[in-house]
């Protein structure tokens, strides 16, 4: 019976070809945007090189300090107070110490190059999963002897070396000149806390680790053991910020800094109230835009789908006169509604492929890599799947529900 459902609905849209290209456009045009949309959200958030364990990790990227007299600042912590009160965590499987990436000048063949530099410590290394191309991180070693070594990506050895081995040679960065122990795949700079396009070791910035003050310009990347101990590691970072907030209340300083997921310090700096992560703001903004995106080419099919009934009701009305069913005609207009959106869903992965190919190609997107994998292909599939039977359902209950001689005269009642 699905076969021949699916004959027949390929004959009326065939026949149909102002409809059929009318509802072609908006599944597809919909699934374009959701289908960038949904690639750039992975791309960013999602379990990608080096940040694969996302459910482990956890990152301390902000310090908010509040004053007496309405006085607020907000920044990344210092050296010293990660140094001091985050490194020494015990829930942790292991914590790093990095800063954020400063770009330098370097030059190559009379040519200024324009490079971003992180200081990192080994754990960073041992935390983060980046794709080595050659060689490997700097050791612990090398950062305890502040060693002028240097880990480059992809982009910069060719810039620099071109398609010969980077690993062993040496390039000048910021006028200081490093030895490459080892090249990476490109990082998207999407990926706040990993990207960079040179890493060097963070002892290269010891002058700055004794520094006074709680804000600086550093990060804490903090692995669970497993993703049951998240909410453990977050206990036992509330009570050390409980315990710098009783020695700094002799200033009048209150302090608020919180261990979490990429998403959730995103959430936290732009919709917290200042007691939670605004996490759950943000998942409903999110779902009222796909919502959104979802609702408006249902509407438009379901009124196309609508219209077909003045045309299509004598066909209805003969149906039914030669012994039809409900249900039969339910059945042939909703596997209908389905095949045409499934056939407008491909015609979207392919613009979508195309459009996240320009979009990496262009550059806009500092190596961005954004493509269609299994979860965007997966949420996709079910996006296509709602849009026919939503779409289909109202109108052929209405489609079923006429009577065959009110039909045979061309009515809709």
């Amino acid at each position: 019976m699905l076969k021949n459902y699916i004959k027949i609905a390929w004959k009326v849209l065939l026949r149909r070809k102002f409809f059929t290209f009318i509802s072609l456009f908006g599944i597809s045009f919909t699934l374009l945007v959701l289908m960038v949309a949904s690639s750039l959200f992975d791309h960013t958030f999602g379990p990608q090189m080096p940040e694969r364990e996302t459910d482990k990790l956890l990152f301390v990227n902000i310090l908010r300090e509040q004053r007496e007299g309405g006085f607020s600042s907000s920044g990344p912590p210092s050296y010293r107070f990660l140094d001091q009160h985050v490194r020494i965590m015990k829930t942790p499987e292991m914590v790093s110490i990095n800063s954020m990436f400063f770009q330098v000048n370097s030059y190559i063949n009379n040519r200024k190059l324009a490079l971003d530099i992180k200081y990192t410590d080994r754990a960073f290394w041992d935390i983060l999963d980046f794709n080595f191309l050659e060689g490997n991180g700097f050791s612990e070693q090398d950062v305890r002897g502040a060693n002028r070594v240097a880990v480059i990506n992809e982009n910069t050895r060719k810039q620099y070396f071109g398609t010969d081995k980077a690993v062993g040679q040496y390039i000048v960065v910021d006028q200081v000149r490093y030895k490459v122990v080892g090249v990476v795949e490109d990082v998207p700079a999407l990926r706040l806390h990993s990207y960079a396009d040179v890493w060097v070791p963070i002892s290269m910035k010891s002058q700055e680790f004794n520094r006074p003050g709680l804000r600086g310009t550093y990060f804490a990347t903090i692995k669970a053991k497993s993703a049951d101990d998240v909410p453990k590691i977050k206990e036992e970072y509330a009570g050390i910020m409980q315990e710098v907030e009783r020695q700094q209340a002799e200033k009048g300083t209150t302090l608020s800094s919180h261990p979490d997921t990429f998403l959730e310090s995103i959430a936290r700096t732009f919709l917290s109230n200042g007691k939670d992560s605004g996490l759950g703001i943000l998942y409903v903004i999110m779902a009222g835009l796909a919502l959104l995106f979802m609702l408006l080419p249902t509407i438009n099919l379901v009124n196309i789908n609508i219209s077909r009934i003045m045309e299509r009701s004598s066909e209805i009305g003969v149906r039914k006169a030669f012994g039809a069913t409900s249900s039969t005609i339910i059945g042939q207009f909703i596997i209908e509604n389905v095949f045409l959106t499934l056939l407008g869903g491909l015609l979207g992965f392919a613009l979508s492929a195309g459009v996240l190919w320009l979009i990496n190609d262009s550059g806009v997107i500092v190596y961005a890599n954004l493509g269609l994998n299994i979860r965007v292909f997966a949420f996709g599939l079910l996006l296509c799947l709602v849009f026919g039977l939503i779409s289909g359902v109202y109108p052929a209950y209405k489609m079923s529900r006429l009577n065959a001689v009110e039909a045979l005269k061309g009515g809709t009642k």
